[in-house]
């Protein structure tokens, strides 16, 4: 597969993808290593890198001849492989092929995982940083099968932070309640009014006079 220099659109979008390695590598700790690779002819380089203390490379380092190979099998994303660095630490990996609108291949992603890390290191930085003793979830997510549960979770995660704001009068909490949902942009989802006001026990009339009033305020 033949590397060619990339236009300004291809590298417009590798340097938005810097961010999904940064996050990546948030994800998984520091164990893990993210590597954004740029195939442009002039420059077959990395772009961005996360972690690079895996494989003790930083930006500018060339593309690797594995990787290369990965990029010539021509899979979108490669089998996991194992491979070593040369001062013999096993990584597990994975490799990305980035493509344009066009199809064409410009860049590659690449995840190297420190095998030889400490297991209880390793798991550690699969934890979200805390501040205290205790593991706490302390955002729900519901995972919805349909848009009519994500609405129905998000009244009920709205409702419940209302309900225990004791600064909140009960009788404006109706209200504070509708005036969150607009903020999140509910009511742009069909048939949301309605579900809004059967949670709430409040008509639908209520619901549009609230929001009428957000609208004249905004």
């Amino acid at each position: 597969m033949e590397i060619k220099k990339l236009t300004k659109s291809d590298l417009d979008i590798l340097h938005s993808m810097k961010n999904v390695v940064d996050g990546i590598a948030r994800m998984y700790g520091e164990h893990t290593e993210v590597v954004l690779h740029s195939l442009d002819a002039e420059s077959p380089a990395i772009i961005k890198i996360a972690n690079g203390h895996v494989t003790e490379r930083g930006e500018g380092a060339p593309i690797t001849n594995l990787a290369l190979m990965k990029l010539k099998e021509g899979k979108d994303v490669s089998d996991s492989y194992l491979t070593k660095t040369q001062c013999g630490k096993t990584l597990h990996s994975i490799t990305t092929i980035v493509r344009n609108p066009k199809n064409k291949p410009i860049g590659l992603l690449c995840i190297n995982v420190d095998m030889d890390a400490p297991i209880q290191s390793f798991l550690k930085t699969l934890l979200p940083p805390r501040t205290d003793n205790e593991l706490e979830i302390t955002s729900p997510e519901t995972f919805a099968r349909n848009i009519d549960e994500t609405i129905e979770s998000t009244i009920d995660s709205v409702q419940t932070e209302v309900w225990q704001n004791e600064a909140i009068a009960p009788s404006k909490r109706n209200r504070e309640v509708v005036t969150r949902l607009h903020g999140l942009g509910v009511f742009k989802i069909k048939d949301a009014v309605l579900m809004v006001a059967n949670q709430l026990g409040i008509s639908r009339d209520t619901i549009y006079l609230y929001l009428r009033e957000l609208g004249n305020n905004g």
